[in-house]
C-alpha cells in the first residue's frame, strides 16, 4: 500500500512547501510507520522542523544535539526520507534551521549542518532566521536592521556549505518586505518591518532557490496578498504565500477554507506564486470544520487551488 499510494511526483512549477513539525510526529520503530514516508505527491518541498543553527552533530545519525524532536532514531528518519523519495523522486526534503525557538546563529555550524543533510539523504536547508530583537528602522527611506550583515553572511555560508544542486530556501517574516517604496507605510508597523530586504536586494539572493512568506500572526491590519506584492517587488524567483493551521495569536484573520482559497486565488496570476503550509501534524483547537480547518483540509485545498494533481491522496 505504501509503495502504491501517492505515485504522482511533486510537480515542477508552483511551489508547495509544507513544514513537518517533528514534535508532533507519531512514534515509530519502522520507517514505513512514519508520516514522512507517507506524504502525498502534490507537495514540492517538505521542511523538517527545526534544526539548531549551532547544532551538535558529529555523525552517525545521532539526532540528540540537532534540535529535531522526532520520536524515533536518525536511522529510521533516514529510511523514511529514502522511502518518500523512492515514491516521489522530485520532492525536495529540507532541514528547516532556526525558527522562533533556536537563535544560535552567531555559532552557526554549517559544516555539521551539511553533514546532517548528507547523512539523512535530504536535499538542502530552509533558512528560517527569526532574530528576537531585529531593531529595524527607516533611514532616509531605506530600511536598516541590526542583523542585516549577519543575515546576508549566513545565506552565503549556507550556500558555500551546500553547493547546488542542494536547495536553499528562506522563510521571510510577514512584514519583512515592507518599509520602502510603495510599501513604506503598509500596515502593520513592526520591529520586523523590512527584515528581509537586506538579503533579497543583495547579491546573496542569487543563492536562494525559493522564498516563502510567514504571512500569519501579524494582526488584523495585515493583508497577505499585499505582503506577497511587496516580496515580489524585490524577489523574482519562486514565492510561496504562507498559510497557518493555528489561529493567529495576534488577533489576525483565521485561515478558513473560504479565506484560504480567496487569498491564494488573489496571487495566482503570478506564474511563480505558490503556497507554504505551517505546519503538518499541527492540530487546531476545537473540532475541525470549514471555519477551523485542520492541516489535512488545508493541504488538500491548497493542492486544488494550485491546480496540482492527485489532490485526493491522503495526508497522514
Amino acid at each position: 500500500m505504501l509503495l502504491a499510494s501517492g505515485r504522482a511526483q511533486a510537480e515542477a512549477g508552483r511551489p508547495f512547501l509544507a513544514y513537518h513539525a517533528s514534535w508532533y510526529e507519531v512514534p515509530a520503530t519502522r520507517a514505513e510507520e512514519t508520516t514522512i514516508a507517507r506524504l502525498p505527491g502534490y507537495l514540492t518541498h517538505v521542511a523538517l522542523s527545526f534544526v539548531k543553527p549551532d547544532l551538535a552533530y558529529k555523525g552517525g545519525l545521532d539526532l540528540t544535539g540537532t534540535g529535531l524532536q522526532y520520536p524515533y532514531s536518525g536511522a529510521v528518519l533516514k529510511h523514511a526520507i529514502a522511502l518518500l523519495k523512492s515514491r516521489l523522486p522530485d520532492i525536495r526534503v529540507l532541514l528547516a534551521v532556526g525558527g522562533a525557538t533556536y537563535h544560535g546563529w552567531d555559532k552557526l555550524d554549517e559544516a555539521a549542518l551539511a553533514r546532517l543533510v548528507r547523512d539523512l539523504g535530504a536535499d538542502g536547508v530552509d533558512f528560517d532566521f527569526e532574530p528576537a530583537d531585529p531593531r529595524c528602522i527607516s533611514v532616509q527611506g531605506r530600511m536598516r536592521c541590526a542583523d542585516d550583515a549577519l543575515s546576508v553572511s549566513l545565506v552565503r555560508r549556507l550556500r558555500a556549505a551546500l553547493p547546488r544542486p542542494a536547495v536553499l530556501s528562506a522563510a521571510g517574516w510577514s512584514v519583512g518586505a515592507y518599509g520602502e517604496g510603495a510599501f513604506a507605510s503598509a500596515p502593520p508597523r513592526s520591529p520586523w518591518t523590512g527584515s528581509m530586504l537586506a538579503v533579497l536586494r543583495s547579491p546573496a539572493a542569487a543563492e536562494l532557490d525559493l522564498v516563502s512568506i510567514m504571512s500569519y500572526d501579524a494582526g488584523p491590519s495585515y493583508h497577505p496578498a499585499q505582503a506577497f506584492r511587496a516580496y515580489r517587488a524585490v524577489w523574482k524567483g519562486p514565492l510561496a504565500l504562507g498559510i497557518a493551521v493555528m489561529p493567529s495569536t495576534n488577533g489576525g484573520p483565521r485561515f478558513t477554507i473560504d479565506t484560504t482559497a480567496k487569498t491564494l486565488a488573489g496571487v495566482l496570476s503570478d506564474p511563480g506564486a505558490g503556497a507554504m503550509l505551517y505546519a503538518l501534524r499541527e492540530e487546531p483547537p476545537g473540532p475541525p470544520g470549514p471555519d477551523n480547518p485542520d492541516y489535512r483540509s488545508l493541504a488538500a485545498l491548497i493542492c486544488v487551488t494550485l491546480e496540482k494533481t492527485d489532490c485526493a491522496a491522503p495526508m497522514p
